[in-house]
C-alpha cells in the first residue's frame, strides 16, 4: 500500500482511495477478474503477461488485505488457489468503467490507413 499523506495531498477520501488502489497493476487485476470471474494465479499471469511474478503476488496480497479480492485456497495436491472479486471489489467497477470511458475519449488518435 502506498503511503499518501492527506495533509500534503488534500481531500482525505481521494487520498484513502489512492492508498488502496494506487498504481496501474491493481486496476488491471480488478479489471481482469471482473471480465473473467474466478481465476487461478497462472491464469491471471497469462492474462497480464507484462507483470512480474513478484509484483503480481505482491498486488494480490494487498488487494486481499483490503478485502477487494477473495483468495480461496484448496488443500489438495497439487495446491490450488483461486481469486475472485468481493462485493467491495465489485464496487470499484463503476470507477473502472468511467476511467475506461475517459481513456477512450482522450487517448491520442492514431492515423488508420484505409485498405
Amino acid at each position: 500500500m502506498t503511503n499518501w499523506n492527506s495533509n500534503e495531498c488534500g481531500c482525505c477520501a481521494i487520498v484513502y482511495t489512492l492508498s488502496i488502489v494506487g498504481g496501474k497493476w491493481k486496476w488491471l487485476i480488478v479489471d481482469t477478474l471482473s471480465a473473467n470471474g474466478i481465476l487461478r494465479y497462472g491464469q491471471l499471469k497469462k492474462l497480464l503477461p507484462h507483470i512480474t511474478h513478484k509484483m503480481l503476488s505482491h498486488e494480490l496480497k494487498e488487494l486481499e488485505a483490503e478485502h477487494l479480492i477473495l483468495r480461496n485456497e484448496y488443500h489438495q495436491v497439487p495446491p490450488k488457489v483461486e481469486y475472485s472479486l468481493t462485493e467491495k471489489g465489485k464496487s470499484l467497477l463503476p470507477i473502472l468503467d468511467t476511467m475506461c470511458e475517459w481513456g477512450e475519449n482522450n487517448m491520442p488518435k492514431t492515423d488508420v490507413k484505409q485498405v
